[in-house]
C-alpha cells in the first residue's frame, strides 16, 4: 500500500508508483473544477495524486481489466467516487464513450517502446499494443475542448516523434520540462503539454531530482512532498 499526497491510499499490486507519475502530476496544470481524461490509466495512479491535490473530476480508461479492478478497488478505498471513475476500454473507443470537446485537460503516461520483450508481470504498460503515440494524438484531439490541454510523460528519444504527431493533430507543444535523475546527468524524462488549437511557441524548463551529492533537490521535495507543508 502507498500513501500519497493529501491522505491518498493506493493498492499497486503489479503497478507500482512511478517517478513518472509523481513528476507527471506536478507538471499537470488544472483550471479550476477540470474534467480531466486520463488516458491509459492503470490503476489509477495519476487520478488519486490529482485529486489528491487539486479541484477536478478524473475520467480513466483502461484496458487491462486487473489495472482497471484495482483502480476500482482505490476508488472505493479512499471514497473518491464521482469525482474520480475507471472504465475498462481501449482508447479508440474514445470517440464512442465521450462527445468531442468533453474534456479541459488530458493526462497520459503511455508505454514508452514500440518493441522489444514485454513486461512480464504488466505488458500493456510498457510496450505499445493499440496504445501508440497516433493513436494518443488522435484521442486526445477528439476528448479536448478548443484551448484544453495534453500532458503526458515519455522519454526524450521520442520527444521530435510526439511534438510532430500532436502539431499534426491540432495540439501545438507549449511547455517543455527536461527531467533529470541528478544535476549535470543526461535527461531522463520529458514532460510535454500540447494545447488544442494554440499558435506555435515553447517554454522550455529544466529539473533534477538529486544534487551533486546524492541529496533531494527542492524540485524533489515539491514532487514528493517531503519538504515540509503541502
Amino acid at each position: 500500500m502507498e500513501e500519497l499526497p493529501g491522505g491518498i491510499l493506493m493498492q499497486t499490486g503489479p503497478f507500482p508508483l512511478s517517478t513518472d507519475a509523481m513528476v507527471l502530476a506536478d507538471f499537470t496544470r488544472l483550471p479550476a473544477g477540470a474534467k480531466v481524461l486520463d488516458i491509459g490509466s492503470g490503476c489509477g495512479t495519476l487520478g488519486l495524486l490529482l485529486c489528491g491535490t487539486g479541484d477536478c473530476a478524473v475520467t480513466g480508461v483502461e484496458l487491462d481489466p486487473a489495472a482497471h479492478r484495482l483502480a476500482e478497488e482505490n476508488i472505493r478505498r479512499n471514497g473518491l467516487a464521482p469525482r474520480l471513475g475507471s472504465i475498462c476500454a481501449d482508447m479508440n473507443a474514445i470517440p464512442t464513450l465521450f462527445p468531442a470537446g468533453f474534456f479541459h485537460v488530458c493526462v497520459a503516461n503511455p508505454p514508452y517502446f514500440n518493441s522489444g520483450a514485454p513486461h512480464a508481470q504488466a505488458p500493456l504498460a510498457r510496450q505499445e499494443g493499440s496504445y501508440t503515440l497516433p493513436a494518443l494524438m488522435s484521442a486526445a484531439a477528439w476528448a479536448l475542448r478548443f484551448g484544453g490541454s495534453l500532458f503526458l510523460v515519455h522519454k526524450p528519444e521520442r520527444l521530435a516523434e510526439i511534438c510532430a504527431l500532436a502539431a499534426a493533430q491540432g495540439l501545438e507543444p507549449k511547455r517543455l520540462r527536461l527531467v533529470r535523475h541528478r544535476e549535470g546527468g543526461p535527461v531522463s524524462l520529458v514532460l510535454i503539454q500540447c494545447k488544442k488549437g494554440a499558435r506555435p511557441g515553447l517554454q522550455w524548463e529544466e529539473i533534477a531530482l538529486w544534487d551533486a551529492a546524492g541529496g533531494q533537490t527542492a524540485d524533489y521535495q515539491r514532487i514528493y512532498h517531503t519538504g515540509g507543508a503541502l
